[in-house]
């Protein structure tokens, strides 16, 4: 069994955590019997959030009389002290717990720090000294925000996208948290669902000794997968290189990564996965794509405003708008028959 500790929290758990955020899709009765099965088969790191509509009340649910054998890891958008009071006690409640080991700022622009005006950073501090969290985290996918974060040894743990689809600059992150002894929890490690072998995932990120990669899980099938690796974890072999050398060819560079932290759109479009139709008709069972509904979903992108709203929020940089009619164009012509449909790739 491979573990991993997260930094200076002492924290140590086996290198496979669980992303809640997809059991808010499924019925309550599935997502407690998931959590419960991967808890009982050495999964004890569990990611949720009170953005994640209804999942910290499955945890809560799922967990009552276990709590203090696994580790709970939440967090709030809040953006004043007096809606991260609110939060946090929310949490608590629906977690059914009187403390979080891990409780993260939610994606703030900015790195929240003592006396400052929103006054985050010293109601976590508060929070900490009354007991209802262990530790301060954050997530983000800014890279200037998660470096500020590592540099200013105020947290204990950083939460930020990290695949074998990684760059230099991602993997600057990582060993820097190594160096400042701050827990690093990789979320996206199959990039939103373009990287298809997990094992291969798993055998890359399992190179970094700090890394614990979250993943989120729906259907037991999912689940299945990575509990197998609890006992049997992947290691990189040349097969496996070779697939994320030829996945790097197509993929690394300017492609959307589905963080959705550029909705709503006014016009309605389903930004994060119409910006990357192209990548995810090559890379996934077609049949939803190319539905009559799928195919209204991608239309829609006729209806772009041009406002650049969804520039301007994208935490990558990337020309949304631009990036919106290339895939309109390559997903015309797949209907169109000008391609080879997408099985036969």
């Amino acid at each position: 069994m491979d573990t991993v500790t997260l930094g200076r929290t002492g924290i140590t758990v086996n290198k496979n955590g669980f992303g809640a955020l997809p059991i808010q899709r499924i019925p309550a009765g599935d997502a407690v019997r998931l959590l419960r099965k991967a808890y009982e088969h050495g999964i004890t790191y569990f990611d949720t959030a009170r953005s994640y509509t209804d999942s910290e009340e499955k945890l809560g649910i799922a967990f009552e009389g276990i709590r203090s054998h696994l580790y709970i890891a939440t967090k709030t958008p809040a953006k004043t002290a007096e809606a991260f009071r609110k939060d946090l006690e929310t949490s608590l409640t629906l977690l059914k717990t009187d403390y979080i080991d891990v409780y993260q700022f939610h994606n703030p622009p900015f790195c929240p720090r003592p006396g400052g005006e929103d006054g985050l950073y010293d109601a976590a501090l508060e929070a900490q000294r009354q007991g209802k969290i262990r530790f301060i985290g954050l997530t983000n996918h800014r890279l200037s925000v998660a470096q500020e974060c590592i540099e200013s040894d105020l947290y204990d743990t950083l939460q930020f996208p990290f695949s074998y689809l990684a760059s230099e600059k991602d993997i600057a992150l990582v060993n820097g948290c190594r160096e400042h002894n701050i827990g690093f929890v990789a979320m996206k490690a199959l990039s939103g669902g373009l990287i298809t072998n997990s094992a291969a995932a798993y055998a890359y990120l399992a190179q970094y000794d700090n890394v614990l990669p979250i993943w989120g899980v729906q259907r037991e099938s999912e689940l299945d997968e990575f509990l197998s690796y609890v006992d049997q974890p992947p290691a990189m072999t040349p097969e496996y290189q070779a697939m994320i050398d030829a996945d790097l060819a197509q993929l690394a560079g300017n492609f959307c990564r589905g963080c959705g932290y550029c909705m709503p759109c006014p016009a309605g479009i389903q930004i994060n996965n119409c910006a990357r139709m192209s990548l995810l008709l090559r890379r996934s069972p077609v049949s939803d794509h190319l539905s009559p509904a799928g195919q209204a979903l991608m239309m829609k992108i006729k209806d772009c405003l041009h406002c650049g709203q969804c520039a301007s929020k994208c935490p990558y940089g990337l020309d949304t708008p631009a990036l919106l009619q290339r895939n309109l164009k390559d997903f015309e012509e797949v209907l169109a028959g000008k391609v080879m449909t997408p099985t036969n790739f």
